[in-house]
């Protein structure tokens, strides 16, 4: 009988090398008579452990790591094959103080399962939320995932269930079910891991959702930046259109629901939902003015629903477990769980998941291990690259919708991105604003504009010409920004250049020396 040896193909485990890993582990295991068997999963979001290679033994899987080409072949010495004692064992991965203390709701098999494998899928519990699905009534569907608290991770943290009750209750010959899929802040992965990973998780939400709303169609608009989630998607669309749990009579039951990947051409205003929807038409990704809202009139002028990854990811759980139980998770108005990204500079970077309310300084301290550089932690971005900065003295706030609002800051995708105290807040304000400069669409004269005037008075205050009265410009800019911008691009620029002057006042006053930014 073979022995199953599972090695990510995850983007960051082939950027630090799993294909020779495994080629090496194939070699060796031929030349040793061994019968291996090497099965390519998704990444457990250990990522400073990668490539983390695992073998099935009696035991249960027993994982290594990081390993690298070289030692490979002392692995097999040590015994690889019946999970062997070795200085890179570090035994069964869900029993790693890093995943042991999370709650995977929606990532409980990425990092297990085959990703293109309906079999293997359905035998760690795939489908059983679809299963459910089909056998109650659409209003059934939707009031499950009212009830869950579901709420948007894409940054708006709109209620899930309210915009699929509009496309439900919407009357119409075609709808649509649109993921979104253009994961562009700085700091996140999740929606990379989970669509290389475990695909099945979002096809099954999507076709939850084309049950419950009415809709035949759907596409998974997609990063062109993401080629391995790119080829992962469509083997596993072809994979459970074989299976039929796609296409035209979903497992028996009548109803068809046809998916497509689309890719994207590397315009991050393309996350905003009527980019997305102007880029899907074929035409260049514009803000449209609401209303109609997409809801409504979306792709094609029919009503549409568009979610993130995550977002249609956690509703197979939630099928199956029932919408009180993922609320049960969470505090406040902030229910189930949220897929964390931590990165920046950290010792151990990854994906986490927890209920919300966890704060931002146990998130970097207990599973982050503190700054990569031994240095002190001086200033966090939450939420993307239009998220806030923190400073030490609110990294004591709870991940949690309503209490990051309160501090003028927001949750986002849930990436979390750390700074030590050689950062240069006054250059990342005019990173901000740089950032919009270049990805703005154009349309509104605010956003367009605002960028650009904005970038060029923070070169002054860098260069230290009137300081106070450039600052005040940048003030005026932002309310301007926040006020008249068409979408949030333009409206939430201000945020992480408000932010960075508020809390970070001493890298703005030029006339002196930076401590530490020299060194």
């Amino acid at each position: 009988m073979s022995v199953m040896v599972f090695i990510p193909r995850d983007a960051v485990a082939l950027g630090l090398g799993a294909d020779r890993v495994a080629a090496a582990v194939a070699r060796s295991a031929e030349t040793r008579g061994l019968d291996i068997r090497i099965v390519r999963t998704g990444s457990r979001g250990m990522l400073w452990l990668e490539p983390l290679v695992e073998v099935a033994t009696p035991e249960g899987r027993i994982a290594y790591g990081p390993v690298r080409p070289g030692d490979v072949e002392s692995l097999f010495d040590a015994g690889l094959a019946e999970g062997g004692a070795h200085r890179l064992r570090i035994g069964r991965p869900e029993e790693h103080p890093y995943l042991a203390r999370q709650q995977r709701l929606t990532f409980g098999r990425c990092g297990i399962v085959d990703p293109v494998s309906v079999e293997d899928y359905r035998a760690h519990g795939g489908y059983r939320g679809l299963e459910r699905a089909l056998a109650v009534e659409p209003v059934a569907v939707v009031d499950a995932v009212k009830a869950s608290g579901l709420r948007g991770r894409g940054g708006a943290g709109f209620p899930t269930g309210i915009k699929w009750n509009t496309v439900m209750l919407a009357e119409a010959d075609q709808k649509y079910v649109v993921c979104n899929a253009d994961e562009g802040d700085s700091g996140t992965f999740a929606d990379r891991m989970l669509m290389e990973g475990d695909p099945f998780t979002l096809i099954e939400g999507m076709t939850i959702a084309a049950v419950a709303t009415g809709a035949t169609r759907g596409y998974i608009y997609l990063r062109s930046e993401y080629p391995q989630a790119y080829e992962t998607l469509k083997a596993a669309i072809a994979a459970g259109e074989r299976a039929g749990v796609l296409g035209a009579d979903i497992l028996g039951s009548g109803r068809s629901f046809h998916l497509e990947v689309r890719l994207g051409a590397g315009a991050y205003i393309c996350g905003e939902e009527t980019s997305l929807l102007e880029s899907l038409e074929g035409r260049r990704g514009i803000v449209r003015a609401k209303p109609p809202i997409p809801a409504l009139k979306g792709l094609f002028g029919k009503p549409t629903l568009v979610n993130n990854v995550l977002s249609f990811a956690a509703v197979p759980w939630i099928l199956e477990h029932g919408g009180q139980a993922y609320a049960d998770y969470g505090m406040g108005r902030s229910l189930g769980t949220l897929p964390i990204q931590l990165a920046g500079n950290v010792r151990q970077g990854g994906l986490i998941e927890l209920a919300f309310g966890i704060t931002v300084r146990e998130v970097i301290e207990e599973f982050g291990l503190g700054t990569a550089s031994g240095r002190p932690v001086r200033a966090v971005q939450v939420g993307g690259p239009l998220g806030a900065y923190f400073p030490d003295a609110l990294l004591d706030t709870p991940l949690d919708y309503e209490a990051f609002a309160a501090k003028k800051g927001l949750v986002g995708h849930g990436g979390i991105v750390v700074f030590d105290d050689t950062v240069d807040m006054a250059r990342q304000a005019r990173f901000a604003f740089e950032f919009c400069a270049i990805e703005s669409c154009g349309k509104c004269t605010p956003c367009r504009i605002g960028a650009v005037r904005g970038r060029e008075t923070m070169d002054r205050v860098i260069a230290g010409e009137d300081a106070q009265a450039n600052l005040a410009l940048v003030a005026d800019l932002c309310e301007v920004m926040t006020d008249g911008s068409l979408c949030a691009m333009g409206g939430l620029t201000p945020v992480p250049v408000m932010s960075a002057i508020t809390h970070f006042p001493e890298d703005f006053d030029r006339s002196r020396p930076l401590p530490l930014a020299a060194e």
